[in-house]
């Protein structure tokens, strides 16, 4: 996590990106939904929701099963699943099981590892979840578009030892750009955002709907999973009077930790922290999103019960999470490869589109024109994956790969890779705490990250930019292992 002043993102570039005026949202946790014992059912299908706060217009979007977001999928660590999606949209969809080590049959990119599902008909994926932890399900497919208009919903895989807590609670965390009469602005794929930050919205929801407080009973300790869903969004949580503590990130436990101030929540990225609720009965205390300098707002606020505090001392209790059977990286016999982001406004490739020119360049655009705004290593994969993608770079199964990932742009980057979870070693040249693995690797300008991994998951493997604008125009690349 970085600290408060390393990553202040100044008001005029998001106001350029299209922010406007902010709503918060909260709900309880959603119930947990399964269509039979040996399967879970999700249909993507259109749906209304109210997104704004009661007395705001209903808002036509794409959901699965009818909610936004979509349906809890619960799942048991190491026990096999089968999940069947039926596709009710009038387009071609996929679903990609974000954060989950799954077969490369199962990931979700069409035309690399699946055919897309079309309109009218399913597609089941079965796999075995080998890790427990918070991660989230989400379309590989128009993914712009089809993000933005709500398909989205969290898939938690149950510890067989949970730590102990009064609570376990979701917070799915999405951001909308709402026109007045509550639609969804139109003109996905603006080639001046992509560029930039990305589509930040100018709505955010919590759970999917308005809320101005969560209630809370004083003493009482929670574990609060938090997932930011949204297409470009960066968030940095403040909750005034509490100190949350850390013990998963992207659904990988780490060393219990506090953030130091805010909690830092790129696109795509999850956080589980325990809060011993510690504030005074009948008492408020914000949840404030100031990542963006000068458009902070109230995300919520913590409403304490009138009733006395559950217990008279905070619960004694490890926050140890099991760890996942994760296979350690070799460091000193690894193989060492580098890979820069390259592109975006103010950094001179906009001029250069020649020299970012790559395999499927104009794959799946959108109507952006003018070739694509992003390249990794000098070239650019735009749209969402297609068959005949060139990788970047091949492993030999079971080797440990160190991977050095050098931001020369001036824009902020959540890196995702498929399939695997990545061992962050390094930020800047100093190491990097509390043992955390990854799937999902934020990259502020100009960073330089070291990660490594083992390449025991064959396959072809996307890694790209969890901006979901800069992922459709050129921040993509594939990783291969044979």
């Amino acid at each position: 996590m970085r600290r408060e002043s390393q990553h202040r993102v100044s008001r005029r570039s998001v106001l350029r990106a299209g922010a406007g005026v902010l709503l918060a949202a909260a709900l309880p946790p959603l119930p947990a939904r399964s269509a039979s014992p040996d399967a879970h059912r999700i249909a993507a299908t259109p749906a209304r929701a109210r997104l704004a706060g009661p007395d705001r217009p209903e808002t036509y979007v794409w959901t699965y099963n009818g909610t936004v977001p979509g349906s809890l999928v619960r799942l048991r660590q190491g026990e096999p699943t089968r999940l069947v999606v039926e596709n009710r949209l009038d387009q071609e969809t996929t679903v990609h099981w974000h954060g989950i080590r799954l077969p490369n049959t199962m990931d979700g990119v069409p035309g690399l590892t699946q055919p897309p599902i079309r309109p009218g008909e399913s597609f089941v994926y079965e796999f075995t979840p080998p890790d427990a932890g918070t991660f989230w399900y989400h379309p590989h497919a128009n993914s712009l578009e089809q993000l933005g208009r709500g398909l989205a919903g969290a898939l938690i895989v149950e510890e067989r030892e949970p730590i102990a807590v009064d609570r376990d609670l979701l917070w799915f965390l999405a951001d909308w750009r709402l026109t007045e009469e509550g639609g969804i602005a139109p003109r996905f794929g603006n080639r001046m955002e992509a560029a930039m930050s990305g589509r930040v919205g100018n709505t955010v929801t919590l759970n999917g709907r308005a809320s101005k407080a969560e209630s809370f009973r004083a003493a009482e300790r929670v574990r609060l999973r938090l997932v930011n869903a949204s297409l470009a969004r960066i968030m940095a949580l403040r909750i005034e009077g509490h100190s949350p503590v850390i013990v998963a990130i992207d659904g990988q436990p780490c060393d219990p930790h506090e953030p130091g101030g805010r909690i830092l929540l790129g696109p795509a990225m999850r956080i589980d922290v325990v809060l011993d609720m510690r504030g005074e009965p009948g008492k408020r205390y914000a949840v404030i999103d100031d990542f963006y300098d000068g458009l902070a707002y109230r995300l919520t606020e913590l409403a304490y019960e009138e009733r006395p505090p559950l217990r008279a001392h905070p619960l004694d209790a490890s926050l140890d999470l099991p760890r996942n059977p994760l296979p350690e990286p070799d460091l000193a016999t690894a193989d060492r490869h580098g890979l820069t982001l390259q592109g975006g406004m103010m950094s001179g490739m906009m001029m250069r589109g020649g020299a970012m020119r790559g395999a499927g360049m104009m794959h799946g655009m959108m109507g952006m024109g003018g070739g694509p705004a992003w390249a990794i290593n000098g070239q650019s994969m735009t749209g969402d994956g297609h068959a005949g993608m060139e990788p970047a770079l091949t492993f030999q199964r079971g080797r440990s790969v160190v991977l050095k990932l050098r931001n020369e742009t001036a824009w902020w980057h959540p890196m995702h890779l498929h399939g695997h979870s990545l061992r962050v070693l390094s930020r800047n040249g100093k190491p990097v705490p509390h043992r955390q693995w990854q799937d999902t690797v934020l990259m502020a300008p100009k960073d330089v990250v070291e990660v490594a991994f083992v390449a025991d998951n064959p396959g072809d493997w996307m890694l790209h930019c969890h901006v979901m604008d800069h992922q459709m125009s050129g921040m993509m690349t594939l990783l291969r292992v044979a």
